[in-house]
């Protein structure tokens, strides 16, 4: 690609493309963000070492494939930063992760064992369609074996993806399923095909193929780490939006 830098771009014009585009305030937001969490960090005695953004860089370039410090220096040419900008990037970054895990770290695992039920989750397959009298119909099909679950699911679904995928949803969490789904689902055997079930999406049959008990895993803790995270900044922002404005 042509070195992008050599044609200046004015501050204005900037400004002027993230409006137009409705892509300014998200911009906005998150530098007024970072404010909120460098004030915090400040507050709180946080700080990032120079090996912490050094390990990081060396992480970075690892999943990069940047072998060589010309390679660096290529890759940072062309995403248009310096050398010192990226590392106050990583810097952000890091920040921003020990001020969540210093906040709300403990809470992540309370609120997890609070709510442990949610997040039990099922390997799921579902049909849907239209037509209760068709829903029926293949339930009644299915358990004389006239048809498999997956066959159905491929001829009949209304939505595409699934007939592609034979009904596979993939691994759902109980919290994403509506009440009258979940209670079909959880008290369901392994195997068994339940419904049918009304929701304005149409007439549903399900299958679960695999139960997942809640755990707590890397993923899961990030998720709600980085939701109460997210949560406390959005708190933040508005107090120091009134506090200016009163």
């Amino acid at each position: 690609m042509a070195d992008l830098s050599t044609i200046s771009l004015q501050p204005e014009e900037i400004v002027s493309f993230l409006k137009k585009n409705l892509q300014f305030r998200e911009v906005y937001q998150k530098i007024l963000y970072q404010r909120v969490i460098n004030q915090a960090t400040a507050e709180r005695g946080i700080t990032v070492t120079p090996e912490e953004i050094q390990a990081e860089a060396d992480q970075l370039r690892l999943e990069k494939r940047l072998e060589k410090a010309s390679d660096t220096l290529a890759w940072l040419a062309e995403q248009m930063i310096t050398p010192d900008q990226w590392e106050e990037g990583i810097r952000d970054r890091l920040l921003s992760k020990k001020l969540s895990e210093s906040l709300f770290a403990k809470e992540v695992e309370k609120s997890f064992a609070q709510n442990r039920i949610s997040f039990e989750r099922v390997l799921l397959y579902q049909i849907v369609v239209e037509d209760g009298k068709v829903a029926q119909e293949l339930l009644y099909q299915i358990e004389e074996k006239e048809i498999s679950f997956y066959e159905a699911a491929k001829f009949y679904d209304i939505d595409e993806n699934r007939r592609q995928n034979c009904g596979c949803e993939g691994e759902i969490d109980r919290y994403q399923l509506k009440p009258d789904i979940v209670a079909a689902v959880f008290s369901g055997q392994l195997g068994e095909v339940v419904g049918p079930l009304k929701t304005e999406q149409g007439y549903h049959l399900l299958m679960v193929e695999k139960f997942i008990p809640a755990e707590l895993t890397s993923q899961r803790y990030q998720e709600l780490l980085d939701g109460m995270f997210q949560q406390w900044l959005v708190a933040e922002l508005n107090y120091m939006l009134h506090s200016q404005a009163s």
